[in-house]
């Protein structure tokens, strides 16, 4: 199945700019498939503001987002996937979601003991 956390923070980014909020992104800027620009990185992390008056050509696509804003008033292009983003929220009362680290594809990994013929007992987790 496909990852939910690109439906999550379309879904977030929508509630937040329907109830008249700015949208903000938490990303992890140390990953490969991250450009930002590096000098508003701090602790390997970025907060992008993603409200439409801050942005242009805003497009959060299943395996992308991307798009035009000003950084200390010099025009730059965003590009970032969803597995990126540590969080989305509201800046005025920091309502929103954070996402844990995303599980390697199905494949990718070594059977565990929860796993179809793996042994052990199914178990569930909470999934925010």
């Amino acid at each position: 199945m496909t990852s939910t956390r690109p439906y999550m923070i379309r879904a977030m980014f929508d509630w937040i700019v329907d109830n008249d909020m700015t949208p903000h992104l938490i990303v992890d800027a140390e990953r490969e498939d991250v450009v930002v620009p590096r000098e508003h990185v701090q602790d390997g992390k970025i907060v992008l503001n993603i409200s439409p008056s801050a942005v242009q050509g805003l497009v959060l696509q299943n395996d992308y987002i991307s798009f035009g804003a000003r950084f200390s008033g010099r025009p730059d292009t965003v590009s970032i996937t969803p597995a990126a983003v540590v969080a989305i929220y509201a800046r005025e009362n920091g309502r929103g979601m954070a996402f844990e680290e995303e599980e390697e594809p199905a494949g990718t990994t070594p059977p565990d003991d929860n796993s179809p013929g793996g042994g052990g007992k199914p178990s569930l987790r909470v999934v925010k």
